[in-house]
């Protein structure tokens, strides 16, 4: 795809200092950028591959020093926000797939809508529903009375469970499985696991974004419930009974237990780790490797395992880091006093 400068200001509303007749061949990173490509500069630790790019344009902040003359530059607020724009707008391309293939099985009791396109040995079972436009790619298989709305794309090898409702505009990569079991068992009188029945669904509703590899678990009773707008990365698992409000993003390795809730526009960064039965308020946000035993519901940053407020979190971190510095200090304090004792006790 060939794109004019003009074409690329004025979706963004930037302004151009250099050549505006130039056209762009595809967007590039910064230092991976070659001839024709366009890029951008938002992160100060970048600027070192100004110099060396080979990029042909590259949208920075207001007021950028413009230190080669061979690139043109587009003025822009938020530089980011501009290239994720173009991105969205010029290369948002869904793979390739067109009717319905042969080798697929659709039950005879299945729905399914206007321009549907399924791949190769995918499995749609008895009863379930198929909306308008959706994509559904190789060796998917949607069991028992599954609902799957319009618009939506289905990687290959997803497993989506009976009973289980997946809204408009999803999108699910490869390998994700919904409404797994959830992990239920009762020790009986011999303290042996007895398993019990999950006979709840999972629901996810609109523009819903779902990583690789994640596994969302059917509650017990009732449903586990993803709701719209949410974004969750690979290698998640989220727990029977777990409701995750809208408009929330969870990044990879996450683990969410059972029964939890989280609110609307949370943000939890990798690796955080949620105990059964706790509840995150709207607006909250977990750093890395967090670990929460106990409810938060008032809206702000938290980090640490067990999580805490981001202020006395890095509080704590940095007494941490002096720890053995204050070992010395408090074995020198030590020494002080007992030699104090003794000049007393003589």
């Amino acid at each position: 795809m060939i794109i004019s400068l003009k074409e690329i200001a004025l979706l963004t509303e930037s302004e151009i200092f250099g050549d505006e007749g130039l056209f762009i061949n595809k967007p590039a990173r910064i230092e991976e950028a070659e001839t024709g490509d366009l890029t951008f500069l938002y992160l100060s630790q970048y600027a070192k591959y100004l110099e060396s790019t080979k990029a042909a344009a590259i949208f920075v902040k207001p007021g950028f020093q413009k230190t080669r003359k061979d690139i043109t530059y587009l003025e822009v607020k938020d530089p980011n926000k501009a290239f994720a724009k173009v991105l969205i707008h010029f290369f948002n391309n869904v793979s390739e797939l067109i009717g319905i293939d042969k080798s697929a099985f659709i039950d005879a009791t299945a729905t399914i809508g206007n321009n549907v396109s399924i791949g190769k040995n995918v499995v749609i079972s008895a009863n379930c529903k198929i909306g308008d436009n959706t994509k559904i790619f190789h060796n998917t298989v949607l069991l028992e009375n599954v609902e799957v709305g319009s618009n939506s794309l289905l990687y290959q090898n997803i497993s989506v469970r009976e009973n289980c409702k997946i809204g408009d505009g999803v999108i699910i990569h490869a390998n994700s499985v919904i409404g797994s079991d959830g992990f239920g068992y009762i020790q009986n009188e011999k303290k042996e696991y007895q398993k019990i029945p999950q006979i709840g669904n999972v629901v996810i509703e609109d523009n819903v974004e779902i990583g690789s590899n994640v596994s969302l678990d059917r509650a017990a009773l009732g449903s586990t419930l993803i709701k719209k707008g949410t974004k969750i990365d690979n290698l998640v698992q989220v727990a029977h009974n777990v409701v995750i409000g809208e408009h929330t993003a969870i990044s990879g390795q996450t683990g969410i237990s059972g029964s939890s809730k989280v609110g609307n526009y949370c943000v939890f960064g990798g690796q955080v780790g949620l105990a059964g039965h706790l509840e995150i308020g709207d607006g909250v946000m977990l750093a890395a490797q967090s670990g929460v035993a106990k409810s938060i519901t008032k809206p702000g940053i938290y980090f640490g395992s067990p999580a805490k407020d981001r202020t006395e979190a890095f509080r704590t971190e940095g007494h941490l880091r002096n720890l053995e510095n204050y070992v010395e200090r408090i074995k020198a304090l030590e020494k002080k006093i007992s030699e104090l004792e003794e000049k007393l006790n003589k």
